[in-house]
């Protein structure tokens, strides 16, 4: 896209968890709390909404509307905010950009449809998921690449092709495969100089963080101020201090993503918000569950031991 229209996400870009009252209502002030406080960091570039950390599958298109709404009031235009597109159809993925654009979002990261997780993907189909978004909706979009591990993840002609697309500026690569991240994101580089590159490898950080321009990541709505120091280590070619930093903040990474399943990382994230005191509840919806007592004192002892509380 043209320069003048493409956001500036190099840096820290936070995918806060949707706050949910006790009795399980999204609970808008403390999500507007919670975004002033993360848009507040220096180096925070943007936040991103209705994704994995966010719930935003688990929400009725009304409240992920409010949701965008909540956060956009919120941090008054000192950040843009970026609205996960999950929608499994591609007219429905569109519909949903649209109502992401009404409401105040300046960008989107698109989802794969859902299905290729399990039955893979049809060649030429992501890029015209992609397409048939922008043409709709006129929203900026992040290509989004999934884990090697599943079939929804795009093979390095196809990113390459939708990095070429009108609307496309930024890709958030969580391939989590380090032969491919190593041999895909310097052709990306190459072919797209104009491309953000933003890692959303939020257990492996320390081995991304050299080749790109920013996070985009879960973690940082738990842990802005260490994975900040981490992006500058980064970006100025330290090693020994982005090694610190990740030393630093492991037991965290253990606590919050080194659990039986990915998807526990949201619950462990809200724990350990209700921990530093940034949400009052840590209330989630199914199907994600409640985690153990002793799961919650292993999160709290990481904060500490991180200090972070």
């Amino acid at each position: 896209m043209s320069s003048e229209h493409t956001l500036d996400l190099r840096g820290l870009v936070p995918a806060p968890v949707t706050p949910f009252t006790v009795d399980g209502a999204v609970d808008h002030a403390a999500l507007a709390s919670y975004g002033k406080w993360l848009a507040g960091f220096e180096g925070v570039k943007g936040l991103v909404c209705l994704g994995h950390a966010g719930e935003g599958t688990f929400l009725t298109q009304d409240e992920q509307v409010a949701t965008i709404r909540t956060l956009v009031e919120a941090v008054g235009g000192t950040v843009p905010i970026i609205a996960g597109i999950t929608g499994e159809g591609t007219a429905v993925a569109a519909e949903e950009a649209v109502r992401a654009v009404n409401a105040g979002a300046s960008a989107g990261l698109v989802y794969p449809s859902h299905g290729w997780l399990r039955f893979g993907f049809q060649t030429g189909a992501p890029q015209d998921r992609y397409r048939a978004i922008f043409e709709t909706s006129g929203l900026p979009l992040i290509l989004f690449q999934y884990p090697d591990v599943t079939k929804a993840s795009y093979d390095l002609a196809t990113q390459l092709e939708i990095a070429a697309q009108p609307g496309v500026f930024a890709t958030k690569n969580g391939v989590r495969n380090m032969r491919r991240w190593d041999t895909e994101i310097p052709v990306l580089r190459a072919e797209h100089p104009e491309l953000q590159i933003l890692s959303c490898h939020d257990e492996y950080l320390l081995h991304t963080m050299f080749d790109v321009d920013g996070l985009l990541v879960g973690y940082g709505g738990l842990a802005p101020e260490p994975l900040l120091e981490l992006i500058a280590a980064g970006k100025a070619r330290d090693y020994p201090a982005a090694r610190a930093v990740h030393d630093r903040l492991l037991p965290v990474t253990k606590a919050v993503y080194h659990r039986g399943s990915h998807m526990e990382g949201t619950v462990a994230l809200k724990l350990g918000l209700k921990a530093r005191g940034v949400l009052p509840t840590a209330t989630v919806r199914s199907p994600l569950i409640d985690l153990s007592a002793e799961a919650e004192e292993e999160i709290v002892l990481a904060l500490k031991a991180a200090e972070l509380l």
